[in-house]
């Protein structure tokens, strides 16, 4: 039986790589621009080379660091607790010329080992159930670090950002959906978006993998290791519907957990767009 997690093919993950909206900063995995995508208005499209989503920047190297301000990158948002970052030994590194915000979704009490068990037990059950109650305590705890990023996006129309966690995948990725959804994208786009994960992660399977080994759960059961890998389009389908359901729209999520205000909402919108070329 194939499972969500099981290797991609290597043709594949490398062609697929190469290719939009992924870009390469060597050392940073699973990278690639929110710009481009198409949205309600047909005269629209989301800002080319404005925000970027990817996983841990920690290991960037000297050729990454230029590759990353050669796209006009001038800041990243580390969306990352401080247990998270010291568990796995990925420090914020430091970039000249690019500034490292420091915006943790959870707090340190959120990342106690008690905590950590309980969330790899929810991720390892690799059921859509399962990661609406993860994707609910991400959203309910993301104001502070959301607003922060928001409030760059919208006072910074030109300069270039990134923001990440450890995989790119869950913060990351709820916050890529939060920003392609007021920007117009349907669901499908966002749902597409959120899986290529899969295919971002792929190159660190082994160091992935050999983190998991360390954690109980995942050393006596392969298969709950392999379903960390998973990243299926329906998971994100049905956070957006929760979206719906629980907050009423992106809009009034921004309003009243992320705290903006109807004016920096509409500033935001309208700098994450920008005309379809003719």
């Amino acid at each position: 039986m194939s499972l969500d997690g099981d290797p991609l093919d290597e043709d594949y993950v490398r062609t697929r790589l190469e290719r939009p909206p992924f870009v390469t900063i060597d050392g940073v995995l699973n990278i690639r621009d929110l710009g481009s995508y198409p949205t309600a208005n047909p005269t629209l499209i989301t800002k080319p080379s404005l925000i970027y989503r990817s996983g841990e920047v920690s290991g960037i190297t000297e050729e990454g660091k230029s590759q990353l301000k050669s796209l006009g990158i001038t800041h990243i948002f580390d969306l990352r607790s401080d247990p998270e970052m010291a568990k796995w030994h990925s420090p914020i590194p430091h970039i000249d010329g690019v500034q490292v915000i420091h915006v943790p979704v959870f707090k340190s009490e959120d990342y106690s080992p008690e905590m950590i068990a309980k969330r790899f037990e929810l991720y390892s059950a690799n059921k859509t159930e399962a990661f609406m109650e993860l994707y609910t305590q991400i959203m309910d705890n993301a104001g502070p670090s959301f607003r922060t990023i928001l409030r760059h996006i919208r006072d910074h129309p030109d300069s270039g950002c990134i923001f990440h966690c450890t995989a790119g995948k869950d913060r990351t990725g709820i916050l890529a959906a939060l920003l392609l959804k007021l920007a117009g994208a349907d669901d499908q786009t966002i749902a597409d978006d959120y899986a290529l994960t899969r295919v971002g992660r792929e190159p660190a399977r082994k160091k992935i993998m050999a983190r998991l080994q360390e954690e109980p759960l995942f050393a006596s059961n392969n298969e709950a290791a392999l379903n960390m890998f998973s990243c299926r389009p329906d998971t994100m389908l049905a956070f957006l519907s929760m979206l719906e359901e629980k907050y009423g729209s992106v809009e009034r999520y921004l309003r009243d957990v992320v705290q903006l205000t109807d004016e920096d909402i509409s500033i935001v919108r309208s700098n994450i767009l920008t005309p379809r070329p003719s």
